[in-house]
């Protein structure tokens, strides 16, 4: 089974490697049979190629079964018309990534910083919404008329608000059975009351508990009371605000997993940044990586009906746990004396030889 390997900018070769070292482990010790192949993007592969995303990726994406995608930094890159494409919004549209699963649960042995436990999922609405880079067939969804006036359009879909909710649902049968659907409809009535009334129809098709909250009340809520929750499916935005509070709260970004995941593709992405000022300098937390690296491997378990996938992606975090629960075992980000490689070799070798 081949994986498309993209290290990106940044930390992002960096976790990207330890990522890969990782899989490697996982799939010598469960027979996965995974096929590695590396391909260069980002600010590297514009100074060779003029492009943040060369001729050739896609396809080769295309052609694999899932992808793991490194930090990029967008934010330095040329306008798109001189090759700086946005490689993640990019295949998130080509790939019809619509749904974001990003999961948040506290540690006992590290410190948090809500006031009750947390176990969630956010599944965020991936291809819409507020992100007016990607939410038009052509041109951007902002314009200015005149100077100093900026518009942003905001594009919410019957279409795509049933397929998140229903990816919610499905998601919930396998884990605790309750759905909130996070919304501002009482200011946004159209695009927030289309959202809620194809959330409420699809709900209904399922054995599960349904819900609503405000957002700005739901920011609150996960710090007073996230034990309350089990999926929470909201619009694009507000998931990818709502998503890195959940894992801040749960004591780092640089713990929190991310998947990018449609009906035929699957992308894991760090749910943080690409870090420059301390690249290559074997300072960089991989854990964020690693777990999307997991839901990469249970998202391909379920698809091809493979268990030995899941049960690598559960061993992973298992260990990934382990190493976490003590301070001598992590990196200098969560008070531990460890780098990216040597925290990547102590989580190799258990990978390999715990139980």
């Amino acid at each position: 089974m081949k994986l498309t390997l993209l290290p990106g900018d940044g930390i992002g070769p960096e976790i990207t490697q330890a990522t890969a070292q990782a899989l490697q482990a996982l799939a010598q010790r469960f027979a996965l049979g995974l096929d590695l192949e590396w391909h260069e993007i980002g600010l590297a592969a514009l100074e060779r190629s003029g492009s943040t995303l060369p001729p050739g990726v896609e396809a080769a994406v295309r052609a694999s079964e899932g992808v793991v995608l490194g930090p990029i930094s967008t934010a330095i890159y040329p306008p798109r018309e001189k090759g700086g494409i946005n490689v993640s919004a990019a295949l998130r549209i080509s790939l019809d990534l619509y749904a974001n699963l990003r999961p948040s649960r506290t540690r006992e042995a590290l410190p948090h910083y809500g006031r009750t436990e947390m176990d969630l999922v956010i599944v965020r609405e991936n291809t819409e919404g507020f992100y007016s880079d990607r939410n038009m067939a052509s041109g951007p969804g902002e314009l200015m008329p005149v100077p100093g006036v900026a518009l942003s359009l905001r594009k919410v879909t019957a279409e795509g608000s049933r397929r998140i909710v229903r990816a919610a649902c499905e998601l919930a049968l396998r884990r605790r059975r309750k759905v909130t659907a996070v919304h501002k409809a009482n200011v946004l009535k159209l695009t927030d009351g289309l959202f809620l009334e194809e959330a409420r129809r699809v709900a209904r098709e399922y054995e599960v508990e349904y819900e609503e909250q405000l957002v700005d009340s739901m920011a609150a809520l996960l710090v007073r009371q996230a034990d309350r929750y089990d999926v929470i499916v909201t619009t694009n935005m507000f998931g990818d605000i709502l998503s890195d509070e959940a894992a801040e709260l749960c004591g780092s970004l640089g713990l929190g997993g991310s998947l990018n995941a449609g009906d035929h593709h699957a992308v894991a992405q760090a749910a943080h940044g690409s870090a420059p000022d301390i690249a290559g300098q074997d300072r960089a937390n991989p854990v964020s990586l690693l777990l999307s690296a997991g839901q990469l491997l249970e998202w391909l378990g379920r698809k091809h009906s493979a268990p030995a996938f899941g049960e690598a992606a559960a061993h992973l975090e298992r260990q990934v746990d382990v190493l976490l629960a003590n301070s001598d075992t992590r990196t200098g980000d969560l008070g531990g004396p460890l780098g990216t490689r040597a925290f990547t070799e102590a989580l190799c070798l258990r990978l390999k030889e715990a139980p």
